[in-house]
């Protein structure tokens, strides 16, 4: 896929979160997320960090989490929200949105994932809407389930996804799940509340798997 293309959606997809951020009550900053023991706020300063995390801090990072890496993210963000408020991390998130930097190891279209599904991290628990544009969603699931880094191929052992909304699919299982492709995408990167609106005999084998 095309980089400049890329970028230009992570681009737009960091203006736009961060036009979100800023319509949030203070309240809305200390909720929880989709993320497991993540506030509203240490997502916002983990999506600062991929202009800004080189090899020392990676390195230093996972010595820190004993390996884990999960644990190193939860971290760093945790670190950062600290440190910074709400309107300096949306500073931040608008100061390097066409920034081609990215964390190392990432490839291009990982700062675009982050940013659509995290979008949702945000929004769901809040009870916001936050509509995702469909052809950067097809592009974003398509680079997950071919990702060794995301777990999805785990995850859809025996499964087939098929998006009612988009022409996409995958997966070679004989268990069909169905649902609107950015529901699908939220499944694919391990969260249960994507299944919402997902349906088929696939779906029930998916919900185990994520429970």
């Amino acid at each position: 896929m095309d980089r400049e293309r890329v970028l230009s959606w992570t681009r737009d997809e960091r203006l736009s979160i961060a036009d979100f951020l800023e319509g949030l009550e203070d309240d809305d900053w200390k909720s929880a997320s989709l993320c497991a023991g993540w506030t509203v706020h240490d997502v916002a300063a983990h999506l600062t960090l991929s202009t800004r995390t080189g090899w020392p801090d990676m390195i230093k990072g996972v010595v820190r989490a004993r390996g884990n890496w999960d644990r190193m993210e939860f971290d760093l963000a945790r670190e950062r929200a600290g440190r910074f408020g709400a309107a300096e991390l949306i500073g931040q998130i608008r100061e390097t949105a066409g920034s081609d930097r990215r964390a190392p190891m990432a490839a291009p279209l990982d700062p675009l994932v982050d940013f659509l599904v995290h979008g949702q991290d945000i929004a769901r628990p809040l009870g916001k809407e936050r509509p995702m544009p469909e052809e950067q969603v097809v592009a974003a699931i398509g680079h997950v389930v071919a990702s060794p880094f995301y777990g999805a191929r785990k995850r859809l052992q025996g499964v087939r996804l098929v998006a009612t909304d988009a022409d996409w699919s995958a997966g070679k299982g004989p268990d069909e799940a169905r649902g609107p492709v950015g529901d699908l995408l939220l499944v694919t990167t391990g969260r249960p509340a994507g299944l919402k609106s997902v349906s088929g005999p696939g779906a029930e084998r998916l919900a185990a798997v994520l429970s």
